[in-house]
């Protein structure tokens, strides 16, 4: 089994909100998170698939490909937007990076497999120091 790597980067907008509590407990929650203005990241997101090569290209998976479906249906679908007021996927959802990361790979694994390799792992840095791996579990 091999494993291939695209890392891609955006900027996006959110707030972290739940409306069922008042102001107090949501800046408890989600601090400075809860901004009622929202506030934004330079999100980093690494998207490894995982595979067999294939024997007549010698690849798992073409990077050309997988950087264009990344780019085509994640990227510049959120790039420069608003999580909670711009993102169709992201309707109804607190948009939390575990949220954000969960969505990503519905949307990337069915297209990752119709070029013959699986999805391993969805990884989305919201800082240097907050990072959220998923794995489709």
């Amino acid at each position: 089994m091999i494993y291939i790597k695209r890392k891609e980067h955006f900027c996006a907008a959110h707030k972290l909100w739940n409306n069922k509590w008042d102001a107090a407990t949501n800046k408890r929650i989600f601090g400075k998170c809860s901004n009622e203005n929202y506030h934004g990241h330079n999100f980093e997101l690494e998207v490894t698939v995982r595979g067999e090569i294939n024997p007549d290209t010698g690849f798992v998976m073409n990077l050309f490909d997988l950087k264009q479906i990344v780019r085509e249906h994640v990227i510049d679908v959120v790039d420069h937007k608003n999580l909670n007021l711009d993102i169709d996927f992201m309707a109804g959802k607190q948009p939390t990076a575990e949220i954000i990361a969960y969505e990503f790979w519905q949307i990337l694994a069915p297209k990752v497999a119709e070029y013959g390799a699986e999805l391993h792992k969805i990884q989305l840095a919201e800082t240097h120091n907050n990072i959220i791996e998923y794995y489709g579990e």
